[in-house]
């Protein structure tokens, strides 16, 4: 009796951790290419849900204040999908090459995932 009760209690914990969420990205960055600094650049990644537990993007956090982030606020279920839109507003910056990192938080089982936007500022 026993080793079934150890059993069944194996098997109810490894379903319980079997059960989340999983952000994946349709990418993880995105090159702007050459722009001026007078035109905003906005982007759009595709979240998927791959788990089996609704996934909660709980924030989006930036490297710098050019660069916003906006992401879905709701749930999103198993196989639903969600956006993260970043803007990269470069006016009045240092012209030339750059990176900016955005951190993604969620319940997923990879909780903190990064994605970035890159490119060549040039002055108007």
């Amino acid at each position: 009796m026993k080793k079934i009760l150890l059993l069944l209690v194996a098997f109810i914990c490894t379903v319980g951790i079997s059960a989340q969420a999983v952000l994946s990205l349709d990418r993880t960055s995105h090159n702007f290419g050459t722009f001026k600094e007078s035109k905003v650049q906005k982007t759009t990644f595709t979240v998927t849900n791959t788990g089996n537990k609704p996934l909660i993007i709980q924030q989006a956090f930036t490297s710098c204040g050019c660069t916003v982030a906006n992401y879905t606020k709701t749930p999103i279920q198993p196989g639903e999908k969600g956006t993260i839109t970043v803007s990269y507003d470069g006016k009045n910056k240092f012209p030339g090459q750059f990176r900016k990192v955005v951190t993604v938080r969620s319940n997923a089982s990879n909780s903190l995932v990064r994605i970035y936007v890159e490119g060549i500022l040039e002055k108007d």
